[in-house]
């Protein structure tokens, strides 16, 4: 008898073996168990195909032969007994269900109003070629009033107004920093909008918070008029509002406009008189905030003789309490689900 008779017995033990510990498991757990014992790193037939080098050259094809049926028997094995192992857990999990109740109805989230608002504001001055640009909410007071051409006695820079840390950095005013940290770093043509967070030190009451979200936008070329910001905005607030809105500019002084104007939109409430409401304020970019950037930048690519430009600014609180008629702007910040599943 060859040499390699014992090998051939011992595979077919082993797979006999195998097969009658798959047959019996009744578990995922020692189904796995047999298949280790048999193909694991120290399984049986993995044992028995590492002596194939012991057997005789002329046997060792037909060997291998039978390793290799036995592999694929045990493993086909272990496959339909995980599948069956599975429906019977299956069966058991919809046992005393009832398939023909109908289903129960899942609550369905939906995006907070601010979020709402600020993606709509965002999408339509997008299609007006804005892009969007960010900056820190720790500021220094250079890129919150300096560039801005607000001078220190101005009231913003009051320690009661503005929220200022014993290093002498502050948390923004307004996103208008943004504005300014852009232009520092790319030349003209710039066409940004910068939508974020502004913190200033107000009492709390329905109309007012310490933390608000604001919206500003930036445009800055060589023929950048006054037409292009009216032009923008009624577009802007038609987009937001309703094509049958009506916008007016009423002129003000804002430190880093010139001229510069608030915005109102006519508000029609069911069953009252249609009124004016301020939403927004704007202008064309006073040369003073070019010559700043100038310094700052050492070169003079905003040259006040051939730069024009305009900016805005919106509260986007402010835009959602319009929006939808609310008139406590603290709801915003409640987390009330109550409140926070009209807008679903």
């Amino acid at each position: 008898m060859s040499a390699a008779f014992p090998m051939k017995e011992q595979i077919g033990f082993i797979q006999t073996d195998a097969l009658t510990q798959i047959a019996a498991a009744d578990t995922e757990r020692t189904l796995d168990d047999a298949r280790v014992a048999v193909l694991g790193k120290k399984g049986t037939l993995t044992q028995a195909a590492a002596g194939i080098k012991t057997v005789p050259p002329e046997d060792k094809a037909a060997v291998g032969q039978l390793l290799n049926a036995a592999r694929a028997a045990i493993t086909a094995a272990l496959e339909a007994k995980q599948a069956a192992l599975r429906e019977i857990a299956d069966r058991a999990a919809l046992a005393g269900i009832d398939a023909t109740l109908p289903a129960r109805s899942l609550p369905v989230g939906s995006l907070h109003p601010l979020t709402q608002i600020r993606d709509q504001a965002i999408g339509i001055l997008r299609r007006m070629g804005f892009v969007l640009a960010d900056g820190p909410e720790i500021e220094d007071e250079f890129h919150c009033f300096d560039a801005l051409n607000t001078p220190a006695d101005h009231p913003a820079r009051n320690e009661k107004d503005t929220f200022y840390f014993d290093s002498g950095k502050l948390l923004r005013t307004h996103t208008s920093s943004v504005q300014i940290r852009t232009m520092e770093a790319q030349a003209p043509p710039i066409r940004i909008i910068a939508p974020g967070s502004a913190y200033r030190r107000d009492e709390i009451d329905a109309t007012h918070l310490s933390v608000f979200n604001q919206l500003e936008g930036l445009y800055v070329g060589t023929d950048v008029s006054l037409p292009d910001l009216k032009g923008t905005l009624e577009y802007f607030f038609h987009g937001l509002f309703g094509t049958s809105t009506e916008v007016r500019f009423r002129p003000h002084f804002f430190p880093f406009t010139e001229p510069s104007f608030e915005i109102d939109v006519k508000l029609q409430i069911r069953g009252q008189a249609p009124r004016w409401i301020e939403v927004a304020g704007c202008g064309m970019v006073d040369p003073a905030v070019f010559d700043a950037i100038n310094r700052s930048r050492q070169d003079t690519a905003f040259d006040p003789e051939k730069t024009t430009g305009f900016a805005f600014g919106m509260g986007l609180d402010r835009l959602a309490m319009i929006r939808w008629g609310i008139k406590d702007i603290r709801l915003l910040i409640e987390n009330d689900v109550r409140f926070l599943r009209q807008f679903g």
